[in-house]
């Protein structure tokens, strides 16, 4: 019921007390003078925040009241979640909750006012000159926090904070920090570091833990990654989703760091004011916050130690330094601990479009496509510095339509795929292509997409210079028995839960939706830790999110995977990777072909024999037929359903890429569904009545709500 108190059998881990007061509605109308515009002071996921008086024991205190928005996509789950929390944590580094109230619909949250506002706007709108100090100070304050919600000082659990950002870090009148927001943090048993809690991906994204991300187990690692982003941007007051960088921030700051160009993205207000010794410190312990494996990680009280002894330097330094009249960053330039780039070093990066005759072989659109490219700035590889590279193009991993991807290695040891364009097609397509895949890997940057590191276009080379994934594509171990190396099936859902992800950020994520049109087992490619990662988009496209449904001219995709709008006269929307994926699920829940003429009749064609065994309930038989052992069963089985519900004859009766997730995550119930392969044998005629119920499934199960946004 709205307004009531959930039950605490939903909060099993933490015994409920209410050191802050429930506050009555009426108190509320009167300190936000019946909640005035004028008197808000921030805006964020949750609601409007309001600066009001309310009673605080026997005195009158000015507070932030923060409204939950009907609209917002928080709600009644995360405002208790948020009065639990801040009901049991009392500490100097965490912002105090003084009361909350619930009538009716309206859920209010009353905390003590930070008059300073978050870091976040004094970073990025409000130009503060933040000394480099005072940001250490800021460091160390949310640090002591952190450490604090993990550790458990003075209670019996720990907490996740699920959320670490520089908006979610708030500032008193003396600048000191506080954390704030706790309305998506976990319970995490204290004292216990490799204790995890699997959850639905949730935070913000840019600061959100890739291993968290990728297997969803969240653990107080998770909050110390997010708190190296927000050193970093302490640090280089750049945004973590700031449209410059293509290669995302993290990755943009650590390669700076490798390539000794450090001096070079440090904010201008603090460059004269940082000792080198104290940066390659401060350096380091984001580093080693920032490691993929959280064990690496340190934990939060090592990081508030290191920033703490930082800090102690950096006042020696600086007081030794007002007696003698040194200037710091002026004097100390060449003692940078970094490694510096050699001037002539094999791979330099181009800024400019190269200029070696290649114009009578650029056409239009590919001329001003670079030119836009130039203004991006990707890195723009010659010829001659990608033949280094590969050794002459000596060690070949595969070769497509597209053409052949060579092993090479660029920079300081990195190693990269270097695929080359089919030099003996058309102009006109390679241009195509080449422009689909730059368009869309080139102003992209998540977990499971392959990063794209630079391109060459020149007469007689046309190239694209992806990051190299050790364990190559799906379809190796899939179809190819003799490969060594066995998936097991918890690795293989994950594979699947990973380019769903993939997906999502595609569709319903990016700037613009891309559809990608050729999702199969060739096109998943698989990291060291075998981690998928959408790969090949030379045939993707961006979309107006505006438009239902896209032109095609011609058909796309490969056979056996693409789905049927792309090869009849039919309207074409993202959904057609759906119905890909759904293909792709099946060959991973058979680890085989869907296409296997050697079997007999009834198995020939895989997902039609799925469906007759689940049809039947017979799925015991498939599981025996796929070696799927007993404890793995009901993951299968319930991508089993997923799989029949994307490859729907229909569009509008496939899923959302991002409920596709949440079904493979087991967060959300899979609906039953109707028969997919229907108008195979009857005809589509036949086939509407089950179309049109698997639609009011969707709708009923509101699948389709966030269709647009």
């Amino acid at each position: 019921m709205a307004g009531s108190k959930p039950s605490t059998s939903n909060y099993t881990s933490v015994q409920w007390s209410q050191p802050c007061r429930q506050i009555d509605y009426p108190e509320i109308l009167l300190a936000t003078e019946n909640f005035n515009e004028s008197l808000v002071i921030g805006c964020g996921g949750f609601g409007n925040v309001y600066k009001g008086n309310i009673n605080n024991g026997s005195k009158l205190v000015v507070a932030a009241i923060k409204r939950l928005d009907s609209m917002s996509n928080q709600g009644e789950t995360e405002f208790w979640a948020e009065v639990e929390m801040l009901s049991k944590l009392r500490h100097a580094y965490l912002v105090s909750l003084i009361g909350y109230c619930s009538y009716e619909k309206e859920f209010i949250l009353v905390y003590e006012y930070m008059p300073n506002g978050a870091l976040g706007d004094h970073l990025h709108k409000l130009g503060t000159r933040l000394s480099w100090r005072q940001r250490l100070w800021i460091c160390i304050g949310a640090g002591r926090g952190l450490d604090y919600l993990h550790t458990g000082t003075g209670i019996e659990f720990g907490v996740i904070h699920r959320d670490v950002k520089s908006s979610n870090i708030l500032l008193n009148e003396r600048w000191a920090a506080k954390v704030s927001d706790f309305g998506l943090s976990k319970i995490s048993p204290a004292n216990q570091p490799s204790t995890y809690v699997n959850t639905l991906i949730k935070g913000t994204f840019g600061y959100v833990d890739p291993n968290y991300f990728a297997t969803g187990k969240l653990t107080r690692k998770s909050d110390v990654y997010a708190f190296g982003v927000v050193l970093l941007e302490i640090l280089c007051r750049k945004r973590p989703l700031d449209p410059s960088l293509d290669l995302g921030f993290a990755t943009w700051a650590q390669d700076s760091i490798k390539e000794g160009n450090l001096k070079n993205i440090i904010d201008y207000d603090i460059k004269s004011q940082i000792s080198p010794k104290c940066l390659k410190e401060f350096v380091r312990i984001t580093q080693r916050c920032l490691d993929n494996h959280p064990k690496n990680r340190p934990t939060m009280g090592e990081v508030v130690v290191g920033l703490e002894s930082i800090l102690t330097l950096q006042e020696k330094i600086d007081n030794s330094l007002q007696t003698t009249g040194k200037t710091l960053f002026g004097r100390m330039i060449d003692m940078f601990p970094f490694p510096s780039k050699p001037e002539n070093s094999d791979i330099i990066i181009s800024s400019r479009v190269n200029e070696a005759g290649d114009s009578p072989f650029i056409h239009l659109a590919m001329a001003r496509f670079l030119h836009d490219m130039e203004r991006e700035k990707p890195t723009q590889f010659t010829s001659q510095q990608l033949r280094i590279a590969t050794d002459n193009f000596t060690i070949k991993l595969g070769s497509g339509g597209f053409g052949a991807v060579y092993k090479g290695i660029i920079g300081n040891n990195t190693l990269v795929a270097v695929k080359v364009l089919n030099g003996t097609s058309d102009e006109s397509i390679i241009e195509q292509q080449f422009i689909a895949e730059m368009s869309t890997m080139g102003r992209t940057y998540h977990f499971n997409l392959v990063r794209l590191y630079g391109f060459c276009f020149e007469s007689n080379l046309r190239a694209l210079v992806y990051e190299f994934m050790v364990n190559g594509s799906l379809d190796h171990y899939l179809f190819k028995p003799e490969k060594k190396t066995v998936i097991g099936f918890e690795k293989l859902h994950e594979i699947a839960l990973g380019t769903a992800r993939g997906l999502t950020y595609l569709h319903e994520e990016c700037p613009q939706r891309i559809v990608h049109y050729d999702i199969k087992p060739g096109n998943i490619l698989l990291d060291s830790n075998f981690c998928a990662k959408v790969a090949d988009f030379g045939l993707a496209e961006l979309c107006n999110r505006d438009s239902s449904y896209t032109t095609m001219a011609g058909g796309r995709g490969t056979p056996g995977y693409a789905a049927p709008e792309l090869w009849m006269d039919l309207p074409v929307t993202h959904k057609c990777d759906v119905y890909s994926f759904g293909m792709l699920l099946f060959e991973i829940i058979g680890r085989r072909n869907n296409m296997d003429t050697s079997l007999g009749n009834s198995q020939e064609w895989f997902p039609v024999w799925t469906w007759g065994k689940y049809e039947k309930k017979q799925l015991e038989d498939l599981m025996i037929a796929c070696q799927i052992a007993k404890e793995d069963e009901e993951v299968a089985e319930r991508m089993i359903k997923v799989a029949l519900c994307c490859v729907q004859y229909k569009p509008e009766a496939r899923p959302l890429m991002s409920i596709v997730v949440q079904m493979l995550e087991g967060t959300l119930q899979v609906p039953e569904p109707p028969n997919p392969f229907t108008h195979i044998i009857s005809g589509d005629s036949e086939a509407g009545d089950s179309f049109t119920q698997m639609a009011l499934n969707f709708e009923n199960s509101d699948w389709s709500s966030s269709e647009e946004t």
